[in-house]
C-alpha cells in the first residue's frame, strides 16, 4: 500500500493531513495516541465534571494550546470544560457556545448530502467526475473519466492535494497579505490538476487502495452537488441538514472573514521568528466544500449523533459511508489504526470498540470529534493555538488520549 504526503500551510483540516504535515518526523518514538489509563471516575464509572476539567487542563498544557473547550456527552448527560484563554494576554476564558471554523468536519456534511442524492437516484457513487464536470479534470495525467464520486469522498482519487499556499507562500507575512483573498473552486481544481496525480484512481472493490487526503476532491464534490441539484453545495447542506436538525450556529460564511460572537481567537506560529499570528479573521472561500463551514460544539454533536443514529441517511447509504479503507502505515504515526470511509473516520478505542467522526485543522484551530458507533456517547474538542511539527505531534497525542478516555469512561 502507498500513501503519499504533502505539507500544506492550511494543514487542510483533518487528522490525516496533520500526519502528512508530520511525515518528516515519522520515526519519532511515542507519536501514537497515549494508552488509556483509568482515571478516577464517578461511582458508575463515568467522568465527573472535575475530572473532565483536569483532563482539559492537561491537554491545554501538553498540546501547547492557547485555549480549549471540550463537550462530552453520555446519553442525555452532558459535561463541558474549558481551559486557557479566548484571547492572548486577556485572561478571558473561552466562551461557552462559541462559534469556530469546523474546517474539515465540513467534509462529513458534504458527503452526507452526496449520499442523500445517491439514495434519491439523482447521482451514483460510480458516476465519474467527467460525467458531471466535463473537461474540468484533465492534463498532467489527470483523467476525470476514471475518477468516481466514491473516489472523491474516500480520498482514493489520486488527485494532488493542492493548497493555495503553494503559490502565496507560508510565512506570517504571506498569511497577512492573502488572508482576505477570494478563491473560486475552479482555481483550486486548476492548481490540483497542474500536478500529476499521486496514483491511479482506486476501483470500488479494492480493500486496500492507495490513499492520500485531497481537499480538491471535496471541492469537486461540491461542484457536482451544484450540477446535480441546481443549488450551491452550501445551500443543499443548509436545506438538508442544518435547518432540519436545528443547527442554529452552523453556516457557510462565504467571503465573510469574521466570526460571530461569541468566539475565541485563533493563533498560529508560522515558520520563522514571528511568534503567534492571530488568524481569526480570514476568507475561507478557497476551502469551499472541503473545509469552509462554521459551527459550534453543540451543533457538531447533534449532527454526528443524527447521522450515526440513522436520521440523515437510509441504511444502505449509511453502510456505504461506514465502509472504511486503511489510510496507510505512514499515517499511523499520529493516528494508529485510522481508517476512512466516505467522509467519515474510524479509529480504535483502547477499551475496545471504535471511535467515529472527523477532524479538522486550519492555521490556529484544531477540531476533534469522537462518537460511539450508535452516537450514544460523544466528545467534541475545539482548541486554538497551533504551531510546528513538534507541537502538532504533542497536541494530537494529548487530544486523542482525552477523546479515548472520555469515550471509554463507563463503557461496558
Amino acid at each position: 500500500m502507498k500513501a503519499t504526503t504533502k505539507t500544506s500551510r492550511t494543514r487542510l483540516a483533518t487528522a490525516a493531513v496533520l500526519t502528512a504535515a508530520l511525515a518528516s518526523t515519522a520515526l519519532v518514538p511515542g507519536a501514537s495516541a497515549a494508552p488509556h489509563q483509568a482515571s478516577p471516575a464517578s461511582t458508575d464509572g463515568r467522568l465527573t465534571s472535575r475530572q473532565l476539567e483536569r483532563e482539559t487542563a492537561r491537554v491545554l498544557q501538553e498540546g501547547g494550546f492557547v485555549g480549549i473547550s471540550v463537550r462530552v456527552r453520555d446519553g442525555a448527560r452532558t459535561l463541558h470544560a474549558r481551559a486557557g484563554e479566548a484571547e492572548l494576554h486577556t485572561g478571558r476564558p473561552v466562551p461557552r457556545g462559541a462559534e469556530f471554523r469546523i474546517a474539515s468536519v465540513t467534509k462529513t456534511f458534504v458527503a452526507t448530502v452526496m449520499l442523500q442524492l445517491a439514495a434519491e437516484g439523482s447521482l451514483s457513487l460510480d458516476d465519474t467526475v467527467e460525467h458531471w464536470l466535463p473537461g474540468v479534470v484533465k492534463g498532467k495525467g489527470n483523467d476525470g473519466s476514471r475518477i468516481t464520486v466514491r473516489n472523491l469522498l474516500q480520498h482514493t482519487s489520486g488527485l494532488y492535494n493542492y493548497g493555495p499556499e503553494e503559490d502565496s507562500g507560508n510565512t506570517a507575512a504571506d498569511f497577512e497579505r492573502t488572508r482576505f483573498d477570494h478563491m473560486d473552486p475552479e482555481q483550486m481544481i486548476a492548481g490540483a490538476v497542474g500536478h500529476r496525480p499521486d496514483f491511479p484512481p482506486a476501483p470500488a472493490d479494492d480493500p486496500e487502495p492507495d490513499w492520500n487526503y485531497s481537499n480538491p476532491g471535496y471541492v469537486l464534490a461540491g461542484m457536482i452537488i451544484e450540477k446535480a441539484t441546481g443549488q450551491p453545495w452550501a445551500e443543499e447542506v443548509r436545506d438538508r441538514i442544518i435547518r432540519p436538525l436545528g443547527l442554529t450556529g452552523t453556516y457557510s460564511p462565504g467571503d465573510d472573514p469574521y466570526l460571530k460572537s461569541p468566539h475565541a481567537h485563533t493563533y498560529h506560529r508560522f515558520p520563522g521568528p514571528a511568534g503567534w499570528t492571530d488568524t481569526t479573521a480570514r476568507n475561507t472561500s478557497w476551502a469551499g466544500a472541503a473545509a469552509a463551514l462554521v459551527g459550534t460544539e453543540r451543533d457538531v454533536d447533534r449532527f454526528f449523533t443524527a447521522l450515526l443514529g440513522g436520521r440523515l441517511l437510509p441504511p444502505a447509504q449509511l453502510a456505504e459511508m461506514r465502509r472504511t479503507v486503511p489510510v496507510g502505515e505512514r499515517f499511523d504515526v499520529g493516528f494508529p489504526g485510522l481508517r476512512y470511509g466516505l467522509g467519515l473516520m474510524r479509529q480504535p478505542l483502547t477499551c475496545g470498540g471504535q471511535s467515529w467522526g472527523h477532524g479538522g485543522d486550519l492555521e490556529g484551530n484544531t477540531v476533534r470529534t469522537g462518537f460511539t458507533a450508535d452516537g450514544s456517547r460523544s466528545v467534541v474538542v475545539a482548541a486554538n493555538g497551533t504551531g510546528g511539527e513538534e507541537q502538532l505531534l504533542a497536541a494530537e497525542r494529548a487530544v486523542r488520549s482525552l477523546v479515548d478516555r472520555a469515550l471509554c469512561a463507563g463503557a461496558e
